[in-house]
């Protein structure tokens, strides 16, 4: 199974910038879609950023100009660059993988999570 890991968080001050990364290891022969989640306190799960398996990317409406997602020359890797952050942004991020274990199984794994806080 794909195992991913999350690094990069911490706290900054609003209109300051943080790069989060998520690492992939396991039995992976691909990892076809990516994106980055994040969790409020009190509010669902919502989609922040993502890489299709057909290469589109997709932002939520409150990130678009401010958020990129890009896989990293790192094999395995891909990063959430934030900028011009808002205390909005401050949550739980979770990074998200899709693809095919060595198996070719399919596998849907989630990272455990990486606290993300903006002051204002």
């Amino acid at each position: 199974q794909a195992q991913l890991v999350e690094s990069g968080g911490g706290l900054v001050q609003a209109g300051g910038s943080l790069r989060l990364s998520c690492a992939a290891s396991g039995s992976i022969f691909s990892i076809n879609a990516v994106a980055w989640h994040r969790q409020a306190p009190g509010k669902q799960r919502e989609l922040v950023a993502a890489l299709t398996s057909d290469n589109k990317f997709k932002y939520a409406d409150s990130v678009k100009g401010r958020f990129t997602i890009a896989r990293t020359d790192t094999k395995d890797t891909v990063a959430l660059q934030m900028n011009s952050l808002k205390p909005e942004d401050t949550a739980v991020y979770y990074c998200n993988a899709e693809g095919f274990t060595r198996r070719l199984e399919e596998y849907n794994a989630w990272g455990q999570g990486i606290q993300v806080t903006v002051s204002s």
